[in-house]
């Protein structure tokens, strides 16, 4: 079956590559720059800043060689979008599509989830699905659904080519027929609410990878689940050398070569050797680190990757590059607070040398405080450029919303080269936020402009046919809004939802989201 899959899938990647990648935008030869050297490793070496850090590397896994066989992009000819912002530079690659300019946004369908309404020590969390709750996107073939359905488990009457993958804060996993919102197969349980984006294994081995969020019903961790055999196929949780009691993991994991890399919010950093036979996961290494004289911080966003570099932020503002072959931190930037977005990558192609872009959150400044909003030189962790934006933290009852940078920013393509798009909590006093855009070089600001509440979810984008770039984001009070890349204009917003924690996933000329109150839906653009 494995044998047909992989066949199937060359047949799928010749149909999905005339609409993969919105970088196809840019110019052809900047892409076979890079392509020239996917596969040179950067040496192995650690920065002068990695001394603030003290760490260790656990290698579970002593027969394996650690060693990277591929450091080719898993995802870029992936039928579908099978992971957060749909690849390892976490740059949203899968860009939508639309003839002319756009002026509003439709409703298709609403799918309706279950609920958990399990008390926890941080409440309860019902269905629908939130931060970061991406779905997954996959376009089978008709191959590849016949020995689905002549050997897969749970499939219903509307199993179909368009699937819509996506974790519920209900605990469960739902597949939605794309084209009518009815389910394509059973519900599958992943145990625990899930907040964050599930991950589909890019082999297309059924292998979906799902983060438990919350412990509404102990013990608390990371899942794997066989979609053909509806069964789980590994658990991990909780790990008893971990330095850090709360063991979730919103982070949505990521495939390189033959392993993938989990981060998680008890402080450990785990790499997994997933080709084996049987498809389950091993342990091959885990990194524990922390900075002198702080105890360990928790990573919520989803590790970036360059190459054989990864990316991430952590709870107390750490931004730390690891070596993915050896898990030996490179480097370590101090960005003063809480980072929950996940690190966006661009590549300069003239000289392959990756740049990140990531800010914090205004949560251990107190109320007033600043996001700091950063370029950073990802081959050595120098600062590039700065912006300030000052935010405030605010508390309702016992809850307290953090100022700041939640989603994860989107790099303009087309009429919009060279920009920077993300949504900024709460600029003031209000429950507001604003949707910013900035200048990659520089770090200037372009424009701003108000959203009615507090947002979360990372702007997603659509081109037209003279490379356009339209861009539509979501605030937590239900409301959409789309604007014209280039300008700021604000060309429609209404609330059509709960609360749009969640981030879309564009397909053509429309996308999908979650939302609180049990809700996925589907809209397209007109």
């Amino acid at each position: 079956m494995k044998r047909i899959l992989f066949l199937s899938l060359c047949l799928a990647t010749l149909l999905w590559s005339c609409q993969r990648r919105s970088s196809s935008i840019a110019a052809s030869e900047a892409n076979s720059t890079e392509l020239i050297s996917a596969q040179m490793s950067f040496p192995d070496t650690a920065y002068a800043s990695v001394e603030q850090l003290t760490y260790v590397v656990e290698i579970i896994d002593t027969v394996t060689d650690g060693t990277l066989n591929s450091l080719e992009d898993a995802y870029a000819d992936a039928p579908g979008h099978f992971t957060f912002r749909g690849g390892p530079l976490r740059d949203e690659p899968v860009a939508g599509t639309f003839d002319g300019v756009p002026s509003k946004i439709v409703r298709d369908w609403t799918f309706q989830t279950g609920r958990d309404d399990t008390p926890t020590s941080v409440g309860s969390f019902g269905g629908g699905s939130g931060w970061t709750g991406q779905p997954v996107y996959v376009q089978w073939t008709q191959e590849q659904m016949e020995q689905q359905r002549a050997h897969a488990v749970a499939l219903t009457p509307d199993f179909a080519e368009q699937e819509i993958i996506v974790g519920s804060l209900s605990g469960t996993v739902y597949f939605i027929n794309f084209s009518n919102g009815k389910a394509s197969r059973e519900p599958l349980s992943a145990g625990n609410p899930i907040k964050g984006s599930v991950s589909l294994d890019p082999s297309l081995n059924g292998i979906l990878y799902v983060g438990q969020g919350i412990p509404a019903h102990p013990p608390i961790g990371q899942v794997a689940l066989d979609i053909f055999k509806h069964e789980r196929a590994f658990f991990y949780g909780p790990d008893p050398k971990a330095e850090r009691g709360w063991g979730a993991f919103d982070s949505s994991p990521v495939a390189v070569g033959q392993f993938l890399f989990w981060p998680g919010e008890n402080g450990t950093i785990y790499k997994y050797l997933r080709t084996g036979d049987d498809r389950a996961l091993a342990i091959h290494t885990k990194l524990r680190y922390h900075v002198k004289g702080r105890g360990a911080a928790g990573v919520e966003n989803s590790l970036c990757v360059y190459r054989n570099h990864g990316y991430f932020g952590d709870n107390h503002g750490n931004i730390v590059c690891i070596n993915l072959h050896t898990m030996r931190p490179v480097w370590y930037y101090d960005n003063h607070d809480d980072i929950d977005g996940s690190i966006v990558c661009e590549v300069d192609t003239t000289t392959n040398t990756p740049y990140i872009y990531s800010a914090c959150e205004v949560d251990q400044q107190g109320t007033q405080g600043i996001c700091h909003f950063v370029k950073l030189n990802g081959l050595t962790g120098e600062l590039v450029w700065e912006q300030q934006f000052p935010c405030t933290k605010l508390n309702i009852g016992e809850k307290h919303f953090d100022g700041g940078l939640y989603c994860t920013p989107y790099l303009g393509h087309g009429d919009c080269e060279g920009k920077l798009f993300a949504t900024i909590t709460q600029p003031d006093s209000s429950k507001t936020a604003e949707f910013v855009c900035m200048d990659r070089q520089t770090g200037d600001v372009l424009y701003r402009k108000p959203l009615q509440f507090f947002a979360w979810s990372s702007p997603v984008p659509f081109y037209n046919q003279q490379h356009e770039l339209f861009i539509v984001t979501g605030d937590s009070s239900g409301r959409l809004y789309l604007f014209r890349g280039a300008t700021g204009e604000l060309l429609f917003q209404a609330v059509l939802g709960n609360n749009f924690e969640s981030t879309p996933v564009p397909v053509g000329s429309s996308f999908v989201v979650g939302s609180r109150g049990q809700e996925i839906h589907k809209f397209h653009l007109e």
